[in-house]
């Protein structure tokens, strides 16, 4: 089972992205449900961040950077999380990273699973 991120790429300061994240599984068996999904980035020399997270239920917790231009939804029938950035700045470049704290799937549970990650380049 993977988390296959996609929809980063280069934006101008002030503008909005689009990222997604889907659990892909082997055709031999399908992931069942999702616990926790976030969001997190790494920009060039800093430490990994949490920027959005939420749970099967729909809560939904931010960092304060992002309050308020960011959104994060999902899609418990599709195991999808996106993350909807608006009013981006130079500062919110990054590679972002999707998580799933847990996932049942025909292999058993699988914990703490991330996706390849997608860069999302604000320019100024």
């Amino acid at each position: 089972v993977q988390l296959v991120e996609s929809g980063g790429g280069l934006v101008q300061a002030g503008g909005s992205l689009r990222v997604s994240c889907a659990a892909s599984a082997p055709a031999s068996g399908s992931v069942f449900s999702i616990g926790t999904m976030a969001w997190f980035r790494q920009a060039p020399g800093k430490q990994r961040e949490l920027v959005a997270s939420i749970t099967r239920d729909g809560y939904i917790e931010y960092a304060e950077s992002v309050k308020g231009r960011f959104t994060i939804s999902r899609d418990n029938a599709k195991n999808t999380v996106h993350l909807q950035m608006n009013s981006l700045t130079p500062e919110d470049t990054a590679v972002y990273y999707c998580n799933a704290d847990r996932m049942t799937s025909s292999w058993g549970p699988l914990y703490d699973s991330w996706g390849q990650g997608t860069q999302v380049t604000v320019s100024s």
